[in-house]
């Protein structure tokens, strides 16, 4: 089965297809992991992409269950050089060609990947058309010209219902702008009680809840398109310890008057150079995003940088001034890895402890008593 990539500019790559049969329209990024193509492929973060793997052979280990970041895939294509349609290992329960294919997702295989990301890499991301059909290229340009990005990710791949995963520890809200299932992993592998939310919980729904602290998760697209969590954040700031995460972290810049903005090609893979600047200490970090703060834009802020890039010097961390919340680019919780980055969740429950000790609650039966008086 021939597949086709024509990309905005013009270019076109002819190659083989694989998983499902049809036409997807997209934003044409790059992933550089060697491993991780199935939490690449369920990252609700890709939503809306047609995501290419730098690494020229995907598939050679397969896909298991226990590997998914999330229920279904979200990428709206997928571009290798080349794919393994019998896997080897022992975990393996079924291929990327038959995931593809369940899940409707086209794919393409036996192009130049390496010319594709050159191309990506010097022009920036653009719009690009995956097709398995035979339309002449002056069909395909035209229906890719008049295609536009989607711009309503995250409220497709949100919880669109609360739910819970009970834990003896802290109450942590998890806010789901398409949460990685790693994110959940760690809380709960610390004993948390976590109640996961919709991205458009209000404010007063959150606190209904009564939480220890709020984790505002990864997501996909611009963090401007959801002006909504922009508002509940800056209402929640201060009342509750904060951890924000890649889109988490662009969302509580904007709620603290900072602003964003879209990088050339983004950052994707699993070995991103982090600079902790209260150490000096360089991680390797897992990352996943199109846009970044704008550092200018945090002069005159209450925030501080606490964490760059090494590669292009963008802010990679940020943490409140006043109140205890802070907040990173990247993805501690990895899936693939690399897990240089966990410690971050024991940092967001130490800042929950030491904000206990320094505003602690209200006896239970006192609320109750005052309920009650204002009852009468």
């Amino acid at each position: 089965m021939q597949a086709r990539l024509l990309l905005e500019d013009g270019t076109l790559f002819t190659g083989t297809g694989f998983g499902a049969e049809g036409e997807t329209t997209g934003e044409v990024v790059f992933n550089t992991g060697i491993t991780g193509y199935q939490e690449v492929l369920s990252d609700p973060s890709y939503c809306g992409q047609i995501v290419t793997m730098t690494y020229p052979l995907i598939g050679n280990y397969g896909i298991t269950r226990d590997d998914f970041e999330s229920i279904a895939p979200y990428v709206n294509g997928f571009v290798v050089r080349r794919h393994e349609n019998v896997p080897s290992n022992w975990r393996a329960q079924y291929s990327v060609d038959a995931l593809l294919k369940e899940y409707g997702i086209v794919g393409i295989s036996e192009i130049d990947t390496r010319m594709l990301t050159r191309l990506i890499r010097q022009h920036g991301t653009m719009k690009g058309i995956l097709t398995t059909s035979n339309q002449s290229v002056a069909e395909l340009q035209e229906r890719l010209s008049v295609s536009k990005l989607a711009i309503n990710q995250v409220a497709h791949v949100s919880t669109k219902h609360t739910y819970s995963s009970p834990g003896s520890k802290e109450r942590i809200v998890l806010v789901d702008y398409g949460a990685k299932s790693g994110i959940l992993r760690e809380l709960t592998a610390r004993g948390c009680d976590v109640v996961v939310v919709s991205h458009d919980a209000t404010a007063d729904e959150i606190r209904s809840l009564h939480p220890d602290g709020i984790q505002l998760s990864n997501g996909p697209g611009d963090p401007k398109d959801v002006p909504q969590a922009i508002q509940t954040i800056s209402e929640l700031l201060g009342e509750y310890p904060m951890f924000g995460i890649c889109l988490g972290h662009q969302l509580f810049a904007l709620a603290c008057g900072a602003d964003t903005e879209k990088l050339k090609f983004g950052h994707r893979g699993g070995n991103h150079p982090v600079k902790d600047l209260a150490t000096n200490r360089c991680y390797i970090t897992s990352q996943n995003h199109g846009f970044t703060v704008n550092e200018e834009s945090v002069a005159n802020t209450d925030l501080e940088v606490t964490h760059i890039n090494n590669n292009d010097k963008t802010i990679e961390g940020l943490k409140h001034k006043k109140y205890p919340a802070f907040t990173v680019q990247y993805h501690p919780e990895a899936a693939p890895g690399p897990y240089d980055n966990s410690y971050l969740f024991d940092q967001f429950l130490q800042m929950i402890a030491d904000h206990k000790l320094q505003h602690p609650a209200k006896p239970r039966q006192a609320e109750l008593a005052a309920a009650v008086k204002g009852a009468r």
